[in-house]
């Protein structure tokens, strides 16, 4: 990946976390997910009073990706973004997402503060299952 495609990554997640909607946690994401044919897709948390009808944003990054995608879309990185002092991995369910359509993405989280993570997915999710065992 280029540096300026990863910067482009990096300033959709940023933009989508202005978007927000996280009245219970407090806790603001953007993310966005790069395909293999260079498209960006960005989305940001959602939270709902049912707090099990929340959505995280680099699953509503992906399902975005997946809504404008002609076929299934390939993951080349995950970008997210957090207004907090230190990054944040995605959360395991999300992991696992992020395996669907990306088992060998880069997955990059960036914050306000100095420091970042970045590592491939499958150093996040170890053994994972996915696509690859669907039964015919």
């Amino acid at each position: 990946m280029s540096i300026s495609s990863e910067q482009a990554l990096i300033s959709a997640a940023r933009a989508a976390a202005a978007h927000a909607y996280a009245p219970y946690s407090r806790f603001i994401v953007g993310a966005a997910v790069l395909t293999a044919e260079g498209t960006i897709h960005a989305g940001c948390n959602v939270e709902n009073a049912s707090y099990g009808l929340t959505i995280c944003a680099e699953r509503n990054a992906i399902f975005q990706a997946v809504a404008h995608h002609a076929g299934v879309p390939r993951l080349v990185a995950v970008a997210i973004y957090t207004p907090t002092p230190l990054p944040t991995a995605p959360c395991g369910a999300c992991r696992q997402v992020i395996n669907e359509f990306g088992p060998d993405a880069l997955v990059i989280s960036v914050c306000d503060g100095p420091s970042e993570i970045r590592t491939s997915l499958d150093h996040l999710l170890p053994h994972a299952f996915g696509p690859e065992y669907r039964s015919s």
